[in-house]
């Protein structure tokens, strides 16, 4: 009868035991799941930079850098400058990524893909997409600049938005945001190719 009973109990023991580890590994599968879950959810983000030097122009003195980082669709652009007048200044992105000519002019006009009149970002009358707009520079000739849109991209396929093969344009003036086809903005001081 002993025997019986501690071969029931080994019986018993065991099968607890193989449960246990039953509900251990189902409980370990779905946690598996839940972090290939939670993995396969999270979205990979390519972040595309592009940066490049700018250099004077029509005899000034004004140079800089400029930064164009491309996220999830938005395009940020950062220019900052030196050796500038003090005052307000235009800033545009212009036809060609060629600042082989002294004055400037070898970049083309204003990059205008969609044919618009010149004007100020967002109105309504329409706007290049080269129309970046004014900046103002200290009394130490530095001056810097933010600019953010989902209007551009860095090498992607659609020439109405891409900024690759274009040039930044620093003007002496400013950008009048009326005057065609470019805002009687004035000499060209500083010019850099937007180039992969």
């Amino acid at each position: 009868m002993k025997t019986l009973q501690l071969v029931i109990i080994a019986f018993l023991t065991i099968t607890i035991f193989s449960c246990k580890g039953e509900k251990k590994e189902a409980k370990d599968q779905e946690n598996n799941t839940e972090t290939v879950k939670k993995a396969s959810d999270k979205k990979e983000v390519v972040v595309k930079d592009l940066e490049f030097k700018l250099e004077p122009k029509s005899d000034s003195k004004v140079s800089g850098k400029v930064t164009f980082t491309e996220s999830e669709g938005m395009v940020n652009m950062v220019a900052e400058l030196s050796g500038l007048s003090e005052g307000e200044h235009a800033i545009h992105i212009h036809e060609k990524a060629d600042c082989s000519s002294p004055d400037g002019k070898s970049t083309g006009g204003h990059w205008n893909p969609t044919m618009q009149p010149h004007g100020k970002w967002g109105a309504k009358e329409g706007f290049h997409k080269g129309d970046i707009g004014n900046f103002k520079a200290d009394a130490d000739g530095k001056g810097y600049i933010t600019f953010a849109t989902n209007e551009w991209c860095i090498g992607c396929d659609d020439d109405k938005k891409n900024i690759v093969g274009k040039a930044i344009i620093v003007h002496q003036g400013v950008d009048d945001f009326t005057s065609q086809p470019s805002g009687a903005a004035g000499s060209r001081v500083s010019c850099g190719g937007i180039i992969q």
